[in-house]
């Protein structure tokens, strides 16, 4: 009954099928492009229950899809390209490979995916390559080829002899930013770096990149702190950071249950944890505010912290911590009266309405939320959906100053559309002592492992095991639960 470009028109913020409906119905809207020219000329505006505002919305919504044509979540693709370098790691001809670029410095926001493979047969393995499953060929050279992957992922593989996949390697990670700053450092040791080598050459030819980077004097950086942001000092001054890794995880905190907007009951998300090996588990239902998310009010919060303390009977390995993802209402108050709260292990207070709110608003009513001594850590700081919605107006470094001022843990919003808080604002949080919570924000079992993605952002934003709260071990971690409520 639609027309097939309609579908389109739903990847704009705040348009739902009954609005999409409406403009159909009314406008003949099919497409986005018919959609940005009936906004031009305001016939949205004109019609019933949408308004200059919700017309200025889409036509802002409209301006950010065109930002957005061609960009990728990392969360979104990194299986993707962990396939691929999983399949021709097998292949004969290949010595080796790893990827490259964006997707290996582990930046949220990819263009595509990139590979650097070694070979005595590079127009071989050029061939297997451009034979993937649904891959178009793009370009291809001697050394190189691009495919276009299914759902316009494209993906770039560089072939290389064994003797300089190190520094092709090297320099197909990158960031620009980060190579300049090694060729000067390099200069200022008397020595040419260049994507071909080092002049003068060193006495042992580098066989990888932490042979390399001896070569310059300096230990190997990880691909994560490659953005040209001090690590080569921090480097040369031994203050590189040995970054958390995926195993140090021993359970999280944020995740849903089908009590409010999850998927899987108490039962089915405790199995999926303990198939993890996690240690333990938290449940933040949605607060009774949320009613979108179906939250709960007080009598089914309180029912589902007797259930969460009924399932713990009958495990000796493993233990459901209760815990809320309550609203920050708009004055800063929470959803829930502190003598509520109290009966939980934790609290996560979170921003779900309201983004319009001024910068020095937003930020007041967050600062008043992290200040009651009964939230432990605060979700998804910023609000933003990548690629989607961008974060709102708010002071955050006032904000990790306060929490750390506070004793307030910030999350890390493992769920590939948030990754929030921005990994540029870790490491300022880090330095102020602010304790990160990597959660995925889980709303059914198989979502825990978001907690992967979560990790490669910890990684990127400097932070180390003992920087996460969620690396304790159980007795550990209740004693840090704890130590909110009791601050001055």
């Amino acid at each position: 009954e639609f027309p097939p470009g309609i579908l389109g028109v739903l990847r704009i913020p705040g348009l739902g099928p009954k609005k999409l409906r409406l403009l159909y119905s009314e406008l003949g809207i099919g497409s986005i492009e018919a959609l940005e020219k009936a906004c031009i000329e305001g016939r949205v505006a004109a019609l019933k229950g949408f308004g200059d505002a919700t017309q200025g919305r889409i036509l802002d919504g409209l301006r950010r899809l065109r930002e957005y044509r061609g960009l990728f979540r990392l969360g979104d693709i990194m299986g993707t390209a962990w396939g691929i370098r999983s399949a021709m790691r097998v292949w004969p001809e290949i010595s080796q490979v790893e990827t490259a670029g964006e997707l290996r410095r582990n930046c949220e926001v990819v263009r595509g995916v990139e590979f650097v493979a070694s070979s005595r047969h590079p127009d071989a393995v050029l061939n297997l390559f451009c034979a993937l499953p649904g891959a178009s060929l793009v370009s291809r050279d001697t050394a190189s080829a691009t495919v276009m992957l299914k759902g316009g992922l494209p993906a770039t593989l560089h072939v290389t002899t064994d003797l300089d996949f190190p520094f092709r390697l090297l320099w197909a990670t990158g960031s620009q930013e980060h190579l300049t700053a090694l060729v000067r450092h390099a200069a200022s040791r008397g020595v040419e770096l260049c994507p071909e080598g080092i002049a003068p050459a060193p006495e042992n030819a580098p066989s990888t990149e932490a042979d390399l980077y001896a070569a310059l004097g300096l230990p190997a950086i990880p691909p994560e702190l490659r953005e040209g942001l001090g690590e080569i000092d921090a480097a040369l001054a031994g203050a590189l950071p040995r970054l958390i890794d995926w195993t140090d995880l021993r359970g999280t905190f944020h995740n849903h249950t089908d009590a409010s907007d999850g998927r899987d009951s108490l039962e089915q998300m405790a199995a999926a944890a303990r198939d993890l090996g996690m240690e333990y588990l938290g449940i933040a239902d949605h607060s009774h505010s949320s009613a979108q998310a179906r939250g709960l009010d007080e009598s089914r919060l309180l029912a589902q912290i007797a259930a969460i303390r009924a399932l713990n009977a009958r495990f000796d390995d493993f233990r459901l911590l209760a815990g809320s993802e309550v609203d920050i209402l708009k004055d800063g108050s929470l959803d829930f009266p502190d003598d509520v709260l109290s009966r939980l292990d934790y609290a996560v207070a979170s921003v779900h309405s309201l983004f319009h709110l001024d910068r020095e608003a937003m930020t007041r009513r967050i600062l008043r939320a992290v200040e009651n001594p009964h939230v432990t850590m605060l979700g998804h700081m910023t609000g933003r959906l990548l690629l989607e919605r961008p974060p709102y107006a708010l002071d955050a470094e006032k904000i990790i100053d306060a929490c750390a001022a506070t004793g307030t843990w910030i999350e890390l919003n493992a769920n590939p559309r948030r990754l929030d808080m921005d990994w540029r604002l870790w490491r300022r949080a880090r330095d102020k002592g602010v304790i990160a919570a990597i959660n995925p924000d889980a709303h059914a079992g198989a979502q825990l492992a978001y907690l992967r993605i979560g990790v490669a952002i910890a990684r990127k934003g400097w932070l180390r095991k003992s920087d996460v709260a969620n690396t304790r071990p159980l007795p550990e971690l209740m004693r840090l639960l704890s130590a909110k409520r009791s601050r001055p």
